[in-house]
C-alpha cells in the first residue's frame, strides 16, 4: 500500500490521517517497550537509521546531482538550512524518547504539542488566538500543579524514580522547542531545495547525529536480531508510514483541516500508553491533555500553513 499511490488515493483522507496518528503512537508504544532492552538513545538511533535508509531509497536518486549543483553555485546557505533542519529533527526525536522514558506517553506528547501551537499562534494576527494561548497555558498549569507527584515519580504509569519525572518534563519541553524549529526549517528547506532532497539530507544528518549516543548506549545489544527487527518496525510505524499517509491526505484536504485532525494525537498517545504500556493518567492529566488538544485544534484552524508541520 505504501508503494501504490493509486491504492492510497482511494482511501478517504480521514482514514489516512487517523491511521497515521495511530501508526505514530503505536510505534512510540513499541519504543517504550524496547526501552526495557536498550536505552532510549539507542532506540532513537534505530528509528532514525531506518527512516534515513528508506528515505534514501525513495528520494535519494537525485541527491548527488543536487549536491554537485549546490557546490557549483556555492549555495552554502541552502545547505546550512538543510543541515539545521536535520539537527532539529535529531534533537526532537532524541528529546522525545528521553521524555517518555520517564513520564507517560500521553503527557509527553501533550507537552511536545506546545511547539507547533506556539508557531501557529505566532504566525497569526487574530485576537481569538490569545484564547488558545490561555487554554494551553491552563493545560500546562494543570500539569505543573501536579508537580508534586511528578517529582516523586508517582505519576501513574511513570517509569521514573524520584526527580526523573521532572527531567522527563524538561526533555518534553526541549522536544517542543525542537518541533517549533523543525516547522520553520522544514518550510525554509522546501523553498530552497527542490523535491525531497532537503528531507533526505535532513534525515541523514539526524541519523548521523544520534549515532554516537545511540551506539554508546546500545552497544552489543543493537546487534540482537529481535532489537534490530523491533527498531526497524518502529522506524516504519513512527516515520515512514505516517509521512506517506499524511502526504497523500494533504493532497486532498486543506492544511487547516489536517492540523485540526492531527490535534487528536495527544489523546491517541494517552490511549496507546494505557493499552501498550499500562500507563494510566490522573483526572488532572486528562484535563491538561484536553486543554492543549483543543487549543492546538483552534490554533490550527486559523494557521493553515503551519498545520503541515507534524509530518516529521
Amino acid at each position: 500500500m505504501l508503494s501504490d499511490g493509486r491504492a492510497l488515493a482511494r482511501v478517504p483522507p480521514p482514514l489516512l490521517v487517523g491511521s497515521g496518528i495511530v501508526s505514530v503512537q503505536v510505534g512510540a508504544g513499541l519504543a517504550g517497550r524496547l526501552f526495557t532492552q536498550v536505552p532510549p538513545a539507542a532506540v532513537t538511533g534505530l528509528r532514525l537509521w531506518t527512516a534515513a535508509v528508506i528515505m534514501i531509497a525513495i528520494g535519494g536518486k537525485g541527491l548527488p546531482r543536487m549536491l554537485r549543483d549546490m557546490v557549483r553555485r556555492r549555495s552554502w546557505r541552502d545547505g546550512a538550512v538543510a543541515v539545521a533542519f536535520g539537527v532539529s529533527l535529531a534533537v526532537m526525536n532524541f528529546s522525545f524518547y528521553q521524555a517518555f522514558a520517564r513520564i507517560p506517553l500521553g503527557i509527553a506528547v501533550t507537552i511536545e504539542f506546545l511547539g507547533p501551537l506556539t508557531v501557529a499562534v505566532a504566525s497569526s494576527r487574530r485576537l481569538i488566538d490569545l484564547a488558545w494561548v490561555v487554554l494551553a497555558a491552563l493545560g500546562v498549569a494543570l500539569l505543573a500543579r501536579g508537580g508534586t507527584h511528578l517529582a516523586s515519580g508517582a505519576v501513574p504509569g511513570s517509569r521514573g524514580g524520584s526527580g526523573l519525572a521532572v527531567t522527563g518534563v524538561a526533555f518534553a519541553l526541549v522536544a517542543a522547542a525542537a518541533w517549533a524549529a523543525y516547522i520553520l526549517l522544514s518550510a525554509s528547506t522546501g523553498r530552497r531545495l527542490s523535491g525531497s532532497s532537503g528531507l533526505v539530507i535532513a534525515m541523514i544528518i539526524a541519523a548521523l547525529l544520534v549515532t554516537p549516543p545511540g551506539i554508546a548506549a546500545g552497544r552489543a545489544a543493537l546487534l540482537r536480531p529481535a532489537v534490530l527487527g523491533t527498531g526497524t518496525l518502529i522506524g516504519l510505524l513512527s516515520s515512514v508510514i505516517p509521512y506517506r499517509f499524511e502526504l497523500e491526505a494533504l493532497r486532498r484536504i486543506p492544511a487547516r483541516v489536517f492540523g485540526i485532525w492531527l490535534s487528536l494525537e495527544p489523546v491517541a498517545a494517552a490511549v496507546v500508553g494505557l493499552a501498550l504500556l499500562g500507563e494510566s493518567l490522573a483526572a488532572r492529566d486528562w484535563a491538561a491533555l484536553s486543554c492543549v488538544t483543543v487549543a492546538s485544534a483552534g490554533a490550527a484552524r486559523g494557521a493553515a500553513g503551519t498545520a503541515q508541520a507534524p509530518q516529521a
